[in-house]
């Protein structure tokens, strides 16, 4: 996985414009079976893309915290919550919670995740290629890409797909 994930910030780079005009497309008129597509293509991906050998999302980007997620974490941590935002999160230039410092934190070497079971919700949608209305978040798909190979083979593959 490593020289595919050395390849991938400047293979997303050269498929940017390209990406980008697909998606301006893609968001004034996305076909009717977008979600569906993206169901399939996603559950395709991910038959034959092990998270585990990459961790890439963990090393390099945090997500965002919500309150709900915060609480979460904090129980199972047996922390309060106030305890768990000073040890771990900062508030950011749009005033979401994130975390301090990446890599994340709870990723250990193996990649697994420390606290996987009670994961943050953005955790748990990325790289959110299997989301409903899947037109709506082209900006963060097209960053994603540049992280997640996964999230660049599905936009490869949804482009190839999707004639619009």
């Amino acid at each position: 996985m490593e020289p595919e994930l050395e390849q991938l910030p400047q293979k997303a780079k050269e498929k940017h414009a390209e990406s980008k005009k697909f998606f301006a497309k893609l968001k004034k008129r996305p076909p009717k079976d977008l979600d569906y597509v993206m169901q399939e293509l996603h559950h395709a991906e991910f038959e034959r893309t092990d998270c585990l050998a990459c961790g890439n999302c963990c090393r390099t980007t945090g997500p965002l915290f919500t309150n709900a997620d915060i609480e979460r974490i904090a129980r199972h941590l047996r922390m309060k919550p106030a305890t768990f935002i000073d040890k771990y999160l900062r508030i950011d230039e749009e005033n979401d919670h994130v975390l301090q410092k990446v890599p994340c934190s709870f990723l250990g070497e193996d990649n697994y995740c420390s606290i996987y079971e009670v994961r943050p919700k953005a955790c748990r949608e990325f790289p959110h290629t299997d989301r409903k209305k899947f037109h709506q978040i082209s900006n963060l798909t097209l960053k994603n890409v540049a992280i997640c190979p996964a999230a660049f083979n599905i936009v490869e593959e949804m482009k190839k797909r999707l004639k619009i």
